[in-house]
């Protein structure tokens, strides 16, 4: 079972930014989980909500700006013993993750189907040196099926926090997914031994109880989606 960083380190480093990504990398952990945005001049950052209030403390919605705005906003904001952390690009972070061996690129749902093939001929681009190690994932069907139609050679995985267990399943073979990322809440043990009969991967988040991570490590997951990776990798005692 992979230990996977979730949003970076959200529990122990700023979420989502170059700071997070580097401190899992200098834990020796080589997995990650983040979430992909794309702005109005087309570049593709990492943030998780579409506005800045939360990690930055100003409310400021995040699509009326373009890449060249960000640099006012400190995603480090409620961190006191960290410096400024600016908003990272796909680009940067990669930068960080060049031999890293399995990353989650977590789409955020758009609004329409051409904002979805935008965004995603623009992501296959800039991953296209990660296609061994890159799952893209999403909840909003319309980036699969952009995916799809693109013939993507990017494996995918479904994302769900909905109750609706074999249908999910059903849903992402359709879809031609390699994974599920089930929520932790969800994840029973008889919906992770049905996920795998299907013959699909598993990734459980978010994960943050030793006990429980043990569980699934048990069950036979291939990801642990953790906001603590650093607790969980001394716990479990394991860097992957």
């Amino acid at each position: 079972m992979r230990i996977i960083g979730h949003r970076g380190a959200r529990g122990e480093a700023p979420e989502n930014t170059l700071g997070g990504f580097q401190y899992i990398h200098d834990l020796g952990i080589r997995a990650v989980e983040f979430d992909v945005r794309q702005l109005k001049d087309d570049e593709l950052i990492i943030m998780h909500d579409d506005n800045f209030l939360r990690t930055t403390g100003i409310d400021q919605p995040l699509y009326p700006l373009d890449s060249a705005q960000l640099a006012s906003f400190n995603q480090a904001n409620i961190w006191m013993d960290w410096e400024k952390q600016m908003t990272p690009t796909l680009r940067q972070s990669l930068n960080i993750m060049h031999d890293f061996e399995h990353i989650e690129v977590e789409v955020k749902a758009v609004e329409t189907v051409q904002d979805a093939e935008k965004l995603t001929v623009e992501l296959q681009k800039q991953l296209k040196d990660f296609k061994h190690t890159a799952v893209i994932t999403s909840f909003d069907l319309k980036i699969h099926h952009a995916l799809q139609q693109q013939k993507s050679e990017f494996k995918r995985g479904l994302l769900i926090e909905e109750d609706i267990q074999e249908q999910a399943i059903e849903q992402a073979l359709e879809l031609g997914c390699c994974q599920i990322g089930w929520m932790n809440q969800l994840a029973s043990d008889a919906i992770v031994q049905a996920t795998q009969a299907a013959g699909l991967n598993i990734s459980v988040w978010t994960v943050n109880d030793i006990q429980r991570a043990q569980h699934l490590r048990d069950l036979g997951i291939q990801g642990l989606i953790t906001d603590f990776p650093k607790m969980m990798q001394d716990a479990l005692g394991q860097l992957q």
